[in-house]
């Protein structure tokens, strides 16, 4: 089925009892997918260079961020699914249809910009993984990922399931890379449990709490998210609706979960091997890898670098989705996907042809998808708590109290970081 242009899943109305037919555990598994590629954002090179510096410059003092963070990326993501599911519309679509025309209009220029913050750290993210691979040149490396790119969204074109299965095999590969760093470095239980107490260490561990959330809660991923269940199972009423959000709820707190664990095992690598090791200088990607290498030895090194390689790669696909869904469900505009990518990874191109320092990159684009989270997630939290549009499944009482407060949350971090910034 095709929706303005975007290719969106749809089955037959039947699709439920059919699924439940081949039995438990086969329907459960084809229901899976949508959270897996929104889980992909959550791991893109932007949480390797916000995770491993928080690891080795603070210790274990910011788990608490990487777990915060999480159990937010999972109700935001659960209320875009819901959305999806409800209405049969994406966010865009839902925003372009009740907000006022200018202010949907300011939510479209605001998200083009974050998704070239979303470019720069997947791009340069992966770019820096076939550096460290194979030694190809940063610029060659980021026009390669622009091909590989192109290759897994073309999966997208010949099927949703092929897109999805792509990107969860090669959040797998980010999983097993980690945990096996993870088995070989070891970890501190003492050190994860007070790492579990909130608290800060100045204003460089209030920046980084900044960039880790915004490299955990993705606005992009918010609005794909909804995108990627309207259409994924065509249900006949609410009951066949409120069957499919149980499924939509495992799969994100599957799908949510695993990236959580690969991100807190970053910073739990970094505290342990460089901060724990005296080696608390290590603030680039370039650095982890090769202390990774001399601390630990080469498979280590080399399991990071794969597990960096993929991130950027399938983290790369998704955003470009997310991009043609933002711009046709905000202006119903599309435009070629080879023009997409040429405008929004221009600013990735050209900080690897100026040779600019890749991890300070990264680390900046986090910081400014960091501030780009309020304007997905006010009118998410907006839309999904009025029942003219959600009807039997608009938010209750907790859900918005929860939601609101996350808002809250990180429109005051990031209002604290602006005073500590030019006034601190």
């Amino acid at each position: 089925m095709k929706g303005d242009g975007v290719a969106v899943p749809a089955v037959a109305p039947s699709v439920l009892r059919e699924l439940r037919s081949r039995g438990r555990l086969r329907g459960m598994v084809a229901l899976l997918g949508p959270a897996f590629v929104a889980a992909v954002a959550y791991i893109d090179p932007g949480n390797f260079a916000t995770n491993f510096t928080a690891g080795a410059k603070f210790g274990y003092t910011l788990v608490w961020v990487i777990v915060v963070a999480n159990l937010m990326a999972m109700l935001v993501q659960y209320l875009s699914a819901k959305a999806g599911v409800a209405t049969g519309r994406d966010l865009p679509e839902l925003c372009r249809e009740h907000l006022p025309k200018p202010v949907s209009r300011g939510l479209w220029v605001q998200a083009e910009i974050i998704a070239m913050a979303t470019d720069l750290a997947e791009f340069v993210g992966a770019a820096v993984g076939l550096h460290l691979l194979f030694g190809v040149p940063l610029f060659a490396a980021g026009l390669i990922t622009a091909v590989v790119a192109f290759a897994i969204l073309a999966l997208e074109q010949r099927g949703y399931r092929r897109f999805e299965l792509a990107i969860i095999a090669l959040l797998g590969i980010v999983f097993l890379g980690f945990l096996y760093d993870l088995l070989v470095v070891g970890a501190s239980p003492s050190g994860i449990a007070s790492g579990l107490v909130p608290r800060l260490s100045g204003g460089d561990s209030l920046l980084l709490v900044c960039g880790i959330i915004g490299a955990t809660v993705m606005p992009h991923v918010v609005y794909l998210h909804s995108a990627l269940t309207k259409s994924r199972v065509a249900c006949r009423d609410d009951a066949e609706r409120r069957e499919l959000l149980r499924f939509q709820r495992l799969d994100v707190v599957i799908g949510l979960g695993a990236a959580g664990l690969i991100n807190l095992s970053m910073l739990v690598i970094a505290a342990e091997l460089f901060n724990g090791g005296g080696r608390s200088d290590i603030d680039s990607i370039e650095g982890a890898h090769a202390g990774l290498a001399s601390m630990v030895g080469g498979g280590a090194a080399l399991a990071f670098a794969v597990a960096l390689l993929a991130s950027g790669l399938s983290s790369s696909s998704v955003g470009t989705y997310a991009g043609q869904v933002v711009m046709q469900g905000f202006i119903r505009r599309r435009i070629p996907l080879f023009l997409r990518r040429a405008v929004t990874m221009a600013p990735a191109l050209l900080v690897l042809g100026l040779g600019l320092p890749p991890t300070d990159s990264l680390v900046i684009s986090q910081v400014v998808l960091s501030f780009g989270i309020p304007f997905a997630l006010v009118p998410l939290l907006l839309l999904t708590r009025r029942r003219d549009i959600m009807g039997v499944f608009v938010n209750n009482r907790l859900t918005n109290t929860t939601a609101g407060t996350i808002a809250g949350l990180i429109i005051a971090l990031n209002i604290f970081l602006l005073w500590d910034t030019f006034f601190g």
